[in-house]
């Protein structure tokens, strides 16, 4: 599943949460510190590791 990084517009709280695709397009996200549910999606970079074969 995905990891989704978030900023709160009230707290200014930074967190990840792992949500599946249904789940984030539910938007039923809310900031773990304040509870407060407007919050800004942050774009992160990410690694995609793969097996290699010799």
């Amino acid at each position: 599943m995905p990891t989704y990084e978030y900023q709160c517009e009230e707290c200014k709280n930074k967190f990840s949460v792992v949500l599946s695709i249904s789940e984030h397009d539910k938007g039923n996200v809310a900031c773990p510190k304040c509870k407060k549910k407007g919050l800004k999606q942050l774009v992160t970079p990410f690694i995609a590791q793969t097996s290699r074969k010799s």
